[in-house]
């Protein structure tokens, strides 16, 4: 298969070269675009992606208790960020999108641009294993600033809910999408938060995998705390 020039680039700027070029193009496909589209890697990219940025403040943070750490990963990995890293690597113009997203501004979307951060480190997983994938993570997150003041930062629903459940020793929640709705460059997401230890579960949509995740997590923190007053 012969890449793209723009997708050439890219990997020079990654500083890594795919074995397998089919997982850079797929990771940079929208689902807009067509069937082969980033959605599986970006799924397996998020949990490498959380992994390595947990080992790099575990190293870093030395003294640090897990809650605070909790909250400096949620600042690093929010799509805040991981948009400005995207950015820096110059993915809107070399996404694949449909017409209708193009047409609507989906290179400049955060949550796309994210995503398709994201899928690329699934991608690089894949291709040339855990150890490729942790180098890519290091290499991105050189130059962004990790200061132990970063705890003090709002905290989203996820990081909400993981705190209150660490805080009464169970286990952290399972996020599972169950359904998608709407055109391939509108859509909506349903997700599942569920606790199992507790029987409890709720469910949350938005325009991102991503806030439909918070908006699940909201809502079952809500009735956890709830409870908790009564």
């Amino acid at each position: 298969m012969t890449l793209p020039a723009a997708f050439a680039d890219l990997q020079i700027r990654l500083g890594y070269a795919f074995r397998d070029v089919n997982l850079l193009q797929r990771a940079m496909t929208h689902r807009s675009f067509g069937a082969d589209h980033n959605e599986r890697l970006e799924f397996l990219g998020d949990s490498v992606l959380n992994l390595v940025v947990a080992h790099l403040l575990f190293d870093r943070l030395a003294n640090m208790p897990e809650g605070d750490l909790s909250r400096v990963r949620a600042n690093l990995v929010k799509q805040e960020t991981l948009h400005q890293l995207a950015l820096q690597l110059e993915l809107p113009g070399r996404m694949r999108l449909g017409e209708g997203e193009l047409k609507s501004g989906g290179t400049r979307r955060a949550s796309i641009l994210a995503d398709a951060l994201e899928a690329l480190i699934g991608g690089v997983y894949l291709d040339g294993g855990f150890d490729a994938a942790q180098a890519l993570v290091q290499r991105l997150f050189a130059k962004v600033e990790i200061r132990p003041d970063m705890q003090a930062a709002e905290k989203d629903p996820k990081t909400q809910l993981q705190e209150w459940l660490q805080g009464r020793k169970l286990p952290l929640p399972r996020y599972t999408v169950i359904g998608t709705s709407g055109a391939a460059h509108r859509q909506t997401f349903e997700v599942a938060c569920e606790v199992p230890d507790l029987k409890k579960h709720e469910r949350g949509t938005g325009a991102s995998r991503r806030a439909a995740e918070q908006a699940a997590a909201a809502a079952l923190l809500a009735i956890l705390t709830q409870a908790d007053k009564a």
